[in-house]
């Protein structure tokens, strides 16, 4: 090591926490340097021992770094991150180098300068720590999890070779508001440690929500062991957990998503969430399919379409006959949505009805219904010179029955239109019931308060309470076409509408039949007593000009 004095004098004058000295770009000579890099090196301020440190370190990563950066002719500011030593003993340095102005012989000098970042690193590493880790259970959280799932995808060489398990605690929130949130984090934690019981060594838990666990399980013997593990869960979940003097059973929904070559982690995530919702649905392990997750993008871009088209009046009515089958005259209409998509083209109710229902879009749909049939009987009034003896039903589903003010709903269209409430029948299935029997029963009475006819829909597919019939204020039975089309070849179908009839007649009640299709079938339904029906034999839907339309040719026809 050669030391020239100004440089000397310059560098130890320099009061700074960096180790620093300037090198003979040439030969990598020590020009000067301060005390505080002889502290790093552990020196004691002999120049024979930083000699031989900077020689080891000369011969190392940083006279590496050095090297190449004069090699490079650098002019410029440069910068390593050197890890000095293994284990919890390692120090963090950061080296810089910068050029300064060449020797009196015209020998370039470079200044480097050492900052021991071990403290901060130290400090930066456990705060990370904490960051990846679920303060509740202890378990690595939501970003460490994801984060694994990268390390161990980029390790992969071939797909399905690991598999990612979401578990979701199910009825948590009812549990955690009966016994307490204290309670509630109790059994989360105890939850969490039966998870672990259940895994093989090398797999790796994760809280990765409120009430959310995932886990990264290797493939040895592909898909079963995936399953084997989500059966090994549900097992250990089946003794009762001993919660504040309770026993308290819990179930767990399981969704699995296997992991393919360069797949995104939160994407595998999302996967596997997806399955935990088929999961909750068939109460059983579900294996994530890309098809299942198309069609529910599907039916999200139908849900985004759908609320635009509400908002910018894009969907039609159209309007099916109810013929009266004794004199054949037409007696009503039934209100049907229809959806004329400007890009997707015709959109069946079959598709975007459960939709409107599943996002709660059936509320404004159903309040659009409404208020366009009623509007639209009182045009019909209007073009006739005075009320048509004639009446239009519309659905209700069992959502708006359970979420909106059905009754005060009905009312502002009747008074907004100007129609009658007798010539209103609001048609609602079975399910309607079955949810909420109190709330279904007080809407009824409100409904029936404002003169309107009930009737129940596709009676005979569902569950039927003949308690319900009884007791609520419902006006027509409309019978399924499930058993009306098959009259003609099945005898239990004749059977069961023959027993609907009576019912129905014993109740005092009217009877609408669906699906006519033939002569035969309206001939022998009328012939059975059945006062109404609908089907292609006598009209498909129709737009409102031509339901009117309709009407009064039926009407010119019979008089």
């Amino acid at each position: 090591m050669r030391a020239g004095s100004d440089d000397a004098g310059f560098l130890e004058a320099l009061p700074i926490a960096a180790g620093i000295f300037t090198l003979n770009a040439d030969k990598l000579w020590v020009l000067a340097v301060n005390r505080r890099f002889f502290e790093l090196a552990g020196c004691h301020g002999s120049h024979g021992e930083f000699a031989d440190v900077f020689r080891q370190y000369a011969e190392g990563e940083g006279g590496a770094f050095i090297r190449a950066y004069l090699d490079a002719k650098g002019d410029a500011a440069d910068e390593l991150d050197l890890v000095d030593g293994d284990g919890p003993s390692s120090r963090f340095l950061k080296i810089k180098l910068a050029p300064v102005g060449a020797l009196a012989d015209g020998t370039p000098r470079c200044l480097v300068s050492v900052v021991d970042r071990t403290v901060e690193v130290q400090a930066e590493n456990a705060l990370r720590a904490e960051m990846l880790r679920d303060s509740l259970t202890g378990l690595p959280n939501r970003v460490a999890f994801t984060e694994e799932i990268e390390r161990t995808g980029s390790n992969d060489v071939e797909e399905h070779r690991h598999a990612v398990l979401v578990v979701d605690v199910l009825r948590f929130s009812r549990i955690n508001e009966s016994v307490g949130s204290i309670a509630g984090d109790e059994l989360l934690i105890t939850f969490a440690r039966r998870l672990m019981s259940a895994l093989r060594g090398g797999d790796v838990l994760a809280r990765t929500g409120g009430n959310e666990f995932g886990i990264l399980v290797s493939l040895r013997r592909g898909i079963e062991d995936a399953l084997t593990a989500a059966e090994r869960i549900q097992d250990v979940m089946n003794a009762p957990f001993h919660i504040s003097e309770l026993d308290i059973r819990v179930e767990c929904a399981i969704g699995v998503a296997l992991m393919q070559r360069d797949q995104d982690s939160e994407e595998l995530f999302r996967n596997a969430q997806f399955a935990v919702k088929q999961a909750k649905q068939t109460g059983r392990p579900q294996i994530y399919e890309p098809k299942e997750a198309s069609l529910a993008r599907h039916r999200f871009s139908i849900e985004t379409e759908l609320r635009r088209a509400l908002d910018k009046d894009q969907l039609n009515l159209f309007y099916q006959p109810l013929i009266d089958l004794k004199s054949g005259e037409v007696a009503g209409f039934e209100a049907l949505a229809r959806w004329n998509h400007p890009d997707r083209g015709e959109i069946s109710p079959i598709e975007f009805i459960p939709v409107a229902e599943e996002s709660g879009l059936i509320l404004q749909l159903g309040r659009w219904a409404m208020h366009k049939a009623l509007h639209t009987l009182a045009d019909w009034d209007k073009d006739a010179g005075a009320p048509l003896p004639a009446y239009v039903a519309v659905n209700l589903s069992a959502i708006q029955v359970a979420r909106d003010d059905v009754s005060g709903m009905v009312a502002e269209a009747l008074r907004s239109s100007g129609v009658s409430g007798d010539r209103l029948t609001l048609e609602l299935t079975e399910s309607a019931i079955i949810q909420d029997p109190g709330r279904a029963t007080r809407v009824f009475e409100a409904l029936k308060a404002l003169r309107t006819t009930v009737a129940m829909d596709d009676f005979g597919t569902g569950y039927s309470n003949l308690a319900y019939l009884q007791r609520l204020p419902i006006d027509v039975l409309k019978i399924d076409k499930s058993f009306v089309s098959g009259m003609m070849v099945d005898s239990d179908s004749v059977a069961i509408v023959r027993a609907i009839l009576s019912l129905a007649d014993a109740l005092g009640m009217s009877t609408t039949a669906e699906g006519i299709e033939t002569v035969e079938l309206a001939t022998t339904l009328a012939t059975l007593g059945c006062s109404s029906g609908q089907g292609f034999y006598f009209a498909r839907p129709l737009d409102d000009s031509a339901a009117l339309e309709f009407w009064k040719s039926r009407r010119r026809s019979r008089g």
